[in-house]
């Protein structure tokens, strides 16, 4: 393992110093891993290394980590079963880097928590905007916690990240398919092209494309409908169009 200190900076808002975001490459490779931190260090990123799921946990032990990027096929335990773990424990966003870059491959990855899904070989640069966008997309989810909303006897608490039916019965979503719900309860009873459901749902500069939208909305609106209500309506040629009114809870 390595890590690469760059200098913090001064907030004149905190009156302190403002920590540098400290990323996590998970990579089995040597050369991708020593790459990946010198040139995302060059940009002001401290940047900690692993070669293996073992070695991501000791230091996500000792230390608070904003975002991995996580290689798909590793020795042990693999990539996609990291990156379940991650996501059932709520833990930083994780950018997938994969040789694996068929459609279904990319929609499994998005599927099972990742922010992004990165093909492999791909440039700094692209790298580089894909971390800053999930670090941005995460930082709006973490200016939302706290809010509430309710529509049709439903209720979605952001901070919890849980969704509650009329009967009070815990819906269980992924992160993918809460992504795309967010989107929608923060902008209600407008017709959402699919671009725009994209990039409010995993930030601007995502690497996703529509076809794993059209998955998130299809799997939301099956969860949705167990009352029977016509919750997320499809506008042909459009987008989607989310029925109810919302409220502030």
């Amino acid at each position: 393992m390595m890590s690469n200190p760059v200098p913090e900076s001064f907030s004149p808002a905190t009156g302190g110093v403002v920590p540098k975001p400290t990323l996590l490459v998970v990579d089995d490779d040597h050369m991708i891993r020593t790459l990946l931190a010198q040139s995302l260090g060059m940009h002001g990123y401290n940047v900690e290394t692993a070669m293996s799921a073992q070695e991501m946990d000791s230091v996500l032990a000792r230390q608070s980590v904003s975002l991995i990027l996580l290689d798909v096929m590793m020795p042990g335990e693999d990539g996609l079963s990291v990156c379940r773990r991650l996501a059932r424990t709520a833990g930083p966003p994780v950018v997938m880097l994969s040789a694996l870059g068929a459609e279904p491959d990319r929609i499994l990855g998005l599927e099972i928590g990742a922010s992004h899904y990165l093909t492999k070989p791909c440039s700094p640069r692209e790298i580089l905007a894909t971390v800053r966008a999930a670090l941005r997309a995460r930082e709006i989810q973490d200016a939302s916690e706290g809010r509430s909303y309710g529509f049709l006897g439903w209720r979605v608490d952001f901070a919890a990240h849980e969704l509650f039916d009329a009967d009070n019965t815990l819906i269980d979503l992924t992160d993918g398919e809460f992504a795309v719900l967010r989107a929608f309860v923060e902008r209600p009873r407008r017709v959402l092209a699919r671009d725009a459901l994209l990039e409010a749902a995993r930030g601007p500069d995502t690497d996703a494309f529509d076809r794993a939208i059209d998955v998130q909305v299809s799997r939301l609106r099956r969860k949705l409908r167990s009352r029977g209500d016509d919750i997320i309506r499809t506008i042909r040629n459009e987008g989607y169009f989310f029925v109810p009114r919302v409220v502030r809870l």
